[in-house]
């Protein structure tokens, strides 16, 4: 051997070797997840997306991916809170986005949950524990007349969208670096919030305040839901900005001042209301069941905004809040200013779920010839379903089987897929999409009758 070539040789062996390397495994958990729990193997945390009963599978969210997963109705078992009468009633009582785990099976590259169990009610003692009612009075008072210290254990990004009035942000899974946010006076009523009854970030902030020695410490379990039920929240203009503008998230932005004085200057997006006429801005208020985050901004965040946000949300609406300081404190802060007419409608258009195609697009493109398209239509509904109609030359391959019939569906072309009601739809793009596909799904309801005619709703 011509050991002048060795460490060529070396070095070539050592290529092949990083160049085999698998990829980096994905994360088991949510990243909200891994601030009170690790995670076993075989097991995933994270947040419980769509449902679909029919084809025993459901999705769950990890932070910005999902994973689809099967299950056996005789062999899962099913965790809840409250006990439920059987296995899809189960199912059914876990809410979109509770946060659970999944313990798994795997084979041939299908995950199959044998077991799902809903994050539980946090329990506290009676005496570390202070209800809605107590919080509001609270508040109404301040901090100063009041005496209360109140604390928002959310993320940032979580307070940021919205808190409640007087709330200072410290952050559980940073606590140790903001312990000057507590206050120097141990003895002083200090008060810990989050996201609601199977949060344990407050829970947490109280054990830590507790070690630190504080003495009348206590956690509004019930946090962000039961407050934004019953209550408007506030946000700062850094907020604002962070939270919608710089991340494109759709809001509806209510400016409650006089029309000529708003338009003198106003934040971008505003619509133009009559404090007065809250009941005919409603009447034409984009729907309740879409949750739109609703901003108030009056001249100082005053009773005008405060009057307003009360009957919006007594209307039925959450993610209610005032801007901090009104439009004034917008300018303190240097912030964009837009002058002319305001909009006079409120309009609200949530953002896509990543993948989806909007219904006048799809219809475009399954009106075409199917010779004409420019992508294949993935009708992945059930044959009991199908015998009723089919889009022209779509290809049919029920959700369950996908996976075992990737040779039917085309690499080199766009793929679009769709169910009976976007669920299954959705289940098949994440699939797909885990497998290099170029994919999209219709995320809302079709009908399809036996002419290839068709309505989307």
């Amino acid at each position: 051997m011509n050991h002048r070539n060795l460490p060529l040789l070396l070095l070539s062996a050592a290529a092949l070797s990083l160049g085999a390397q698998a990829p980096a495994a994905k994360p088991a958990s949510a990243k909200i997840c891994t601030t009170c729990h690790t995670t076993a193997p075989d097991n995933l945390r994270g947040h419980f997306d769509n449902l679909a009963l029919k084809n025993s599978s459901f999705q769950l969210r990890i932070d910005e991916r999902v994973e689809v997963l099967r299950y056996d109705k005789a062999k899962v078992k099913v965790v809840t809170p409250e006990p439920a009468a059987d296995v899809d009633a189960a199912f059914k009582s876990i809410t979109k986005g509770h946060e659970v785990r999944v313990q798994y099976t795997e084979k041939d590259g299908v995950k199959t949950a044998v077991g799902v169990y809903a994050k539980p009610p946090v329990k506290l003692e009676a005496h570390e524990s202070i209800n809605l009612d107590e919080v509001q009075k609270l508040v109404a008072m301040g901090p100063e007349k009041g005496k209360y210290f109140l604390y928002d254990s959310r993320p940032a990004p979580r307070f940021m969208e919205g808190s409640i009035p007087t709330a200072v942000n410290l952050p559980f899974p940073a606590f140790d670096k903001n312990v000057a946010k507590l206050p120097a006076d141990k003895a002083a009523l200090v008060i810990f919030f989050c996201s609601g009854k199977t949060c344990n970030m407050s829970p947490g902030s109280l054990t830590k305040a507790k070690a630190l020695g504080y003495t009348n410490v206590k956690v509004f379990i019930d946090g962000m839901p039961a407050w934004t039920k019953k209550n408007a929240g506030v946000l700062s203009p850094a907020s604002l900005k962070a939270a919608y503008f710089d991340t494109n998230t759709p809001l509806v932005l209510l400016d409650v001042r006089p029309a000529a004085e708003a338009a003198k200057g106003f934040v971008k997006g505003a619509v133009a209301v009559n404090p007065t006429k809250v009941a005919d801005l409603l009447k034409a208020f984009p729907s309740a069941k879409l949750k739109p985050p609703v901003v108030v901004v009056d001249e100082t965040g005053g009773e005008t905004a405060k009057t307003v946000a009360a009957e919006i949300v007594k209307a039925g609406y959450v993610g209610v809040n005032l801007l901090s300081g009104g439009f004034k404190a917008w300018q303190a802060a240097t912030l964009p200013v837009e002058t002319g007419a305001l909009a006079t409608k409120a309009v609200f258009v949530p953002k896509p779920r990543p993948g989806s195609i909007s219904p006048a697009e799809f219809t475009k493109l399954a009106e075409l010839a199917p010779a004409q398209r420019d992508a294949v239509i993935l009708d992945v509904r059930n044959p009991d379903e199908t015998k009723n109609g089919v889009i022209k030359g779509a290809l049919l391959i029920p959700e369950p089987q996908l996976l075992g019939r990737l040779s039917e569906v085309p690499k080199d072309k766009k793929i679009v897929c769709l169910c009976s009601t976007g669920i299954r739809g959705e289940l098949a793009y994440h699939l797909l999409k885990e497998k290099g596909y170029d994919v999209r799904f219709l995320p809302t309801e079709i009908t399809i009758i036996d002419t290839g005619d068709f309505t989307i709703d």
